[in-house]
């Protein structure tokens, strides 16, 4: 119910938010296409509803007031390129501001991306670790994609608890437990769930990928991203409110969360004398005394008759009587000067015009290459395939949704600025 009542109280605040914004634009369209009204002085703006911070309490809950600085620090990190002589650091400045488009209430504001070009990272520590093990977890945020969308993300990440956890030294490559968000680059467009798993006989973690990912909407307007998970592993994805994507975490990810029980045995080969032809030539089919494999497709068509109205005198090209000799043609060194030539015009009404010949036809008794028919193989095997064994590497976490606790919520991105962030609800 807790969850019901936050949604409910954010979206509803998005929601007037756009139902203003419409009215405005309608209000001045209005204004630009009815006649000046001389009484009036200035143009009519309705009020706005002002902004007022909610009172729900939650683990993290951030709708950007004037403290925000306390809680948000950007990262002055090197971003993490091995492999590669290229150096640089996170140094896009971020800002907290009202939106500049569509803006829907008075004192709203959010978290921007100010720089053009250029690298940004910021992150907030949770007051204290959030262990979402055994309950329903809850992950929502509002996005403005103020100037559009090109090639980037907008998506947040919450970072795995740990006491290296440093704000300031926070980059791409910090580990995280989920990434969610839209993400739009060239034919890509979706909103991503990734969540980071720990094999429990490695103890290394392993990116888990939802599959058929739902498409972003790249819009100007305020876009509400909710994420929900259950103790059960099943998951919500929603926008704006509504249902986009629904599914489980041991069967809508890649890799998969738990490896197969069985592989196939590296050490087995197929055997030399396996049969893998499961149809072959019958070896007891002869061919027909009166099969002819040299008779022709086609042959000539003996019973056609030439058409009544064949010019056979009359040539298919004639000489262009237009054409004309240029000035500069010299018969002693060019040669004698041949006109181009042309469609003969008493052709075009006719079935056709100079030598006729008959024409061809298939040939009735023509067969082709004479081949056996196939039967079924009686030596045939089957399709081979190494023997099952044990995975060595097996596991089954029956669990996922039992995710490591996390640290902090963060914001990446790069390229495109005035992305605006809002009310973080986690």
């Amino acid at each position: 119910m807790r969850f019901n009542f936050a949604a409910g109280a954010v979206a509803t605040a998005l929601l007037v938010g756009n139902v203003y914004a419409d009215e405005a634009q309608k209000v001045l369209a209005d204004e630009g296409s009815s006649p000046a009204d001389p009484k009036a002085s200035s143009p009519v703006t309705p009020d706005m509803p002002t902004f007022t911070p909610t009172k729900l309490k939650a683990p993290f809950l951030e709708q950007f007031t004037d403290d925000w600085e306390k809680r948000w620090k950007p990262s002055h990190a090197k971003k993490d390129t091995k492999g590669s002589e290229e150096e640089w650091t996170y140094n896009g400045e971020w800002s907290v501001e009202e939106p500049i488009v569509y803006k829907g209430m008075e004192g709203d504001k959010g978290l921007v991306v100010k720089t053009a070009a250029a690298h940004h990272a910021i992150s907030a520590k949770f007051p204290k670790k959030i262990d979402p093990k055994g309950k329903t977890l809850v992950v929502q945020y509002e996005v403005k994609l103020q100037n559009g969308l090109e090639c980037g993300g907008a998506y947040l990440k919450l970072l795995r608890d740990n006491k290296a956890l440093h704000q300031e030294e926070f980059t791409n490559a910090s580990p995280y437990v989920i990434m969610f968000g839209p993400d739009k680059c060239g034919h890509t467009n979706k909103v991503h769930f990734i969540f980071n798993h720990k094999n429990p006989k490695t103890g290394e973690y392993e990116e888990k990928h939802l599959n058929a990912a739902p498409t972003a909407r790249i819009v100007k307007t305020t876009e509400l991203y909710t994420l929900i998970v259950h103790p059960n592993n099943t998951f919500i994805i929603q926008q704006n409110g509504e249902e986009v994507k629904t599914g489980s975490l041991l069967e809508d990810f890649t890799p998969t969360v738990n490896p197969p029980a069985e592989i196939d045995d590296p050490k087995d080969t197929k055997p030399d004398d396996w049969v893998d032809e499961s149809r072959i030539a019958d070896p007891e089919a002869k061919k027909p005394e009166d099969w002819d494999e040299d008779a022709p497709f086609e042959i000539v068509d003996e019973e056609a008759t030439m058409p009544e109205d064949w010019l056979v005198d009359e040539p298919l090209t004639i000489p262009d009587p237009e054409a004309q000799k240029p000035e500069d043609w010299d018969d002693e060194e060019d040669g004698d000067w041949i006109p181009p030539t042309v469609p003969n015009p008493k052709c075009d009404d006719v079935s056709g015009c100079g030598p006729w010949t008959k024409p061809m036809k298939k040939n009735p008794d023509y067969k082709g290459k004479w081949s056996a028919p196939l039967i079924d193989n009686p030596a045939y095997k089957g399709v081979w395939a190494p023997r099952k064994i044990k995975n060595p590497d097996y596991f089954e976490d029956k669990t996922p949704a039992n995710f490591e606790p996390m640290g902090a919520v963060s914001h990446i991105s790069s390229r495109n600025r005035k992305f605006s962030f809002n009310t973080n609800y986690i």
